[in-house]
């Protein structure tokens, strides 16, 4: 039996521990049924979720690089009214945290979305997305502009209904500590970051660029250093002042990955990439970050958090 107490406390909520799988990788979660049982998580994070349902871009959108990953899915979904149809009942069955991802091209949609949201039964808290950089409309345009980001928070907050509303921050920023205080200004309750950043694979032989999008977002091992700086520098500048916790998530493999983060100044964490390698990551992170304590006699997990020297 474990000596480490692996609760977290996020945002109000109480968390079994500070592992989660990261939104767009692991689907409606019944996609990982097989491989996992995601009530030894402390929670996960649904595909993004848009008023009308989204194609998203043309294939291919999705291709492997040195380190990572390239993506370009265009935050393609079933939309909100099959999702409370259809998903939400598989949901309501998981005995942990869920926040639904929201997406939409106008601050409205991201309104209309939480507020439906909002009083429904299983849903614990929202992120909102708005650091995707695969969307011509909405996403990225919103993330890279602190004004936008205070006035977006600012309204989607009331709509939530109490629940909790973490911002995702896009790395492709000059100052990531302003878009992080832009997004407190407005209300968050959590900030999660980070997105992916903006790359591209060119194939030599044709001259051309691999993803049908031109462009994807790089995840995986390749961005992990830097998103773990960024972390950091968002818990130095903003969070750790003012009370905000933060969801560290970029490359995460294991629990050494995991209590890399935490170090950092995350609170909890976000397994993504490493789920398509193997769809059971979450839980092995999540025992490995329980061995790494044990061995290094920290009896509290959260201890972690912020203890950077």
């Amino acid at each position: 039996m474990s000596i480490v107490n692996e609760k977290i406390e996020f945002a109000g909520l109480n968390l079994k521990n500070p592992v989660f799988t990261a939104s767009g990788t692991c689907g409606y979660i019944d996609e990982l049924d097989d491989y996992l049982d995601v009530n030894q998580l402390g929670g996960w994070i649904t595909k993004s979720i848009t008023l009308k349902p989204r194609l998203g871009n043309p294939a291919p959108r999705v291709v492997e690089t040195n380190g990572g990953m390239l993506n370009a899915i265009g935050l393609a979904n079933i939309g909100l009214e099959e999702f409370i149809a259809e998903k939400l009942p598989i949901i309501r069955q998981k005995n942990t945290a869920v926040f639904v991802n929201l997406a939409g091209q106008k601050i409205d949609e991201y309104v209309e979305v939480a507020s439906r949201l909002s009083g429904q039964d299983g849903i614990s808290g929202f992120e909102l997305n708005i650091s995707c950089p695969n969307v011509k409309q909405g996403g990225i345009s919103f993330g890279t502009d602190p004004a936008q980001i205070k006035k977006i928070t600012s309204e989607v907050k009331p709509a939530c209904g109490g629940k909790p509303l973490m911002v995702k921050l896009t790395p492709s920023v000059t100052d990531i500590s302003k878009t992080a205080e832009a997004a407190v200004l407005g209300g968050a309750d959590a900030l999660s970051l980070v997105n992916t950043f903006t790359a591209m694979v060119i194939d030599v032989h044709t001259r051309t660029p691999v993803l049908a999008n031109r462009t994807g977002g790089l995840s995986g091992p390749a961005i992990k250093p830097m998103a773990v700086y960024l972390v950091s520098r968002v818990y130095q500048d903003v969070a750790k002042d003012a009370g905000i916790p933060i969801m560290g998530l970029g490359g995460i493999r294991n629990g050494l990955d995991a209590a890399e983060f935490m170090i950092a100044g995350a609170s909890t964490v976000c397994i993504g990439t490493a789920t398509f390698a193997r769809p059971d990551a979450a839980v092995k992170v999540s025992d490995g970050l329980r061995r790494f304590c044990e061995s290094e006699g920290i009896k509290k997990i959260s201890e972690l958090t912020g203890s950077l020297n």
